[in-house]
């Protein structure tokens, strides 16, 4: 009998003893998760859980380090596994809906978290995550219910409010919305609340009670912005401009908004106005550039606003002269740079171009700078500059080929304006050796040989390439088809005229001209005569010299 008590006794002490083995090794497994050792924590819980099989924070902690080392499936076995040994554990159930959420079954994430709160109604953190599900799921009715619940426990609130007026607004129910937001405001103060009244009633045409939203607002705290902008809004519409200047002047002088959001706002409110209304209350809006600009004078945003502005205006040297501070004041803005420079292209400066330009290209070694000197250059008809600027960079780009074929067009280009076509061919056949494909070279050439009236033949041949390769480009499409008529093929070369005329050759003197010498080759003189009449409105700089009396001298032969 004493033998049979000291052997249970044996056996109760070792079975405490692996008890307390096995929680010590669990407490070493989770500090190697800790410490971010996953795979040799899971290897100790794989170990643990065949000594422990029904041990739930075995599975609960493997399952998190699957988790972490990416096995998502693994990972949810292990902690469906816990749940199920211990079906109460809060965290358990988190876990697992995390799990779920990460792999983007919302449904499952939304069935754990209903089950979450209906054993844990206090946890908010559920119902506000349950709550985004139901918004990104648009199943608003479960939404609303969502944050009634949410209110039961944790009271009114703004950000329940808002979200509720939210809904309310995608379901159309316009009434529940700002009936919501007027509840609201009848038990609380909050300018935010009282600005969102006055934005439903202005989307509304109320302006006076949208109006007295703002105002309310305002009482509550003086420099509320979106009150303010509300306020501004309101006489904006109903054209009350001195208010309007008055109150966009508390916005522009309130120190709680950020520098750039008035520079944006005041900047797209400017462009999104009718020019006429600038017009009419140009004093007014004058005014509240200047007072933004005298309140941040040295801030880019707001130059920025102020130059738009001013060009938008018409004035042009007030434009440029925003920008220009603002470059010097941050040189190393490559933006700041590169806004100057495009607005002194716009304004035809091109001798600043060209400074700026090289300043620019010294400074960031950017070869975009490189176009707007060769821009420059190009507007003060310095040819030999635009040729030297190209060779450098052609020795600079050895291995790019796209600067390289560009560089040897321009060339090319620059010494067809000089006179010198031998160079000017040479330069295309480098440019071509590089891409034998490259479009903008091959209508060049072909077109200028067709001047000549030499080497038809290759002209058509490289012509020919760029339509195949491009068919609605109007400026190849009249190469070629001035080539065909070149050949005597008049009658191959009218519809890729036509075509021309339907993607922008109406909009050229020269394509006009051509079309309308091949439909006089082809004896149709009245609509030749349409567009050679076409031809000299847009012919106002010149670009045809002999325009006038050739037509008029093609005319005369044929009684028209």
């Amino acid at each position: 009998m004493k033998r049979m008590i000291l052997t249970g006794l044996l056996l109760v002490i070792s079975a405490c003893a692996f008890a307390q083995g096995v929680e010590n090794q669990l407490v070493d497994a989770v500090s190697l998760y800790n410490n971010r050792s996953y795979s040799k924590s899971l290897a100790l819980l794989q170990t643990l859980s065949k000594a422990a099989p029904d041990n739930d924070a075995i599975h609960y902690y493997m399952g998190l380090d699957e988790a972490m080392l990416g096995h998502a499936e693994a990972a949810i076995g292990h902690l469906r596994k816990a749940m199920e040994l211990d079906p109460h554990n809060y965290w358990y159930k988190r876990r697992l809906a995390n799990l779920y959420e990460a792999s983007g079954e919302d449904e499952m994430v939304v069935e754990m978290y209903e089950s979450i709160l209906s054993e844990f109604p206090d946890k908010t953190e559920v119902s506000y995550d349950l709550l985004g599900l139901y918004l990104k799921q648009q199943k608003f009715e479960k939404a609303l219910q969502a944050l009634s619940d949410i209110e039961k426990v944790t009271g009114p609130g703004e950000q329940i409010t808002r979200t509720r007026y939210d809904i309310y607004r995608q379901l159309g129910r316009g009434e529940e919305a700002i009936r919501t937001l007027e509840d609201f405001n009848d038990d609380f103060t909050s300018p935010s609340i009282l600005s969102m009244m006055g934005d439903y009633y202005l989307g509304e045409d109320r302006d006076s009670l949208a109006l007295s939203c703002y105002e309310e607002a305002l009482r509550t705290q003086s420099d509320y912005v979106p009150a303010l902008l509300g306020k501004s809004e309101v006489y904006r519409i109903t054209r009350r401009y001195p208010e309007y200047f008055a109150t966009m002047d508390a916005f522009i002088d309130n120190d709680n908004v950020p520098v750039e959001a008035k520079g944006m706002y005041v900047g797209n409110m400017v462009r999104s106005l009718d020019p006429t209304i600038i017009n009419l209350h140009r004093n007014g809006f004058d005014g509240m550039v200047e007072r933004l600009r005298q309140r941040h004078p040295a801030d880019s945003t707001i130059l920025g606003t102020a130059g738009g502005y001013y060009y938008a205006t018409g004035r042009v040297d007030q434009a440029v002269d925003c920008f220009r501070k603002s470059a010097d004041l941050y040189p190393e803005s490559l933006a700041q740079t590169v806004s100057l420079i495009q607005l002194l292209g716009m304004a035809e400066r091109w001798e600043e171009v060209r400074d700026r330009s090289i300043a620019a290209f010294d400074r960031f070694q950017e070869l975009g700078f490189m176009d707007y000197l060769n821009m420059a250059d190009y507007n003060l008809k310095d040819y030999d500059a635009i040729i030297n600027n190209c060779r450098y960079l052609i020795v600079r780009s050895k291995d790019n080929p796209e600067v390289q074929k560009s560089s040897w067009s321009q060339i090319g280009d620059m010494y067809h304006l000089k006179g010198n076509t031998k160079e000017a061919y040479k330069a295309y056949e480098k440019a071509l050796k590089i891409d034998p494909d490259y479009a903008p070279v091959l209508n060049n050439y072909a077109y200028y040989l067709s001047l000549e009236g030499k080497n038809l033949k290759k002209a058509y041949k490289m012509s020919k390439k760029t339509v195949e390769a491009e068919p609605d480009n109007a400026t190849y499409l009249d190469t070629f088809a001035w080539i065909l008529h070149l050949q005597g093929k008049d009658l191959e070369a009218k519809p890729f005229f036509k075509h021309a005329m339907l993607y922008g050759g109406k909009d050229s003197a020269v394509m006009l001209d051509h079309y309308a010498e091949v439909l006089y080759a082809l004896g149709d003189y009245d609509l030749a005569k349409v567009y050679w009449n076409q031809a000299k409105a847009k012919n106002t700089d010149g670009e045809i010299p002999d325009l006038d009396e050739r037509v008029a001298a093609r005319l005369k032969a044929v009684g028209k």
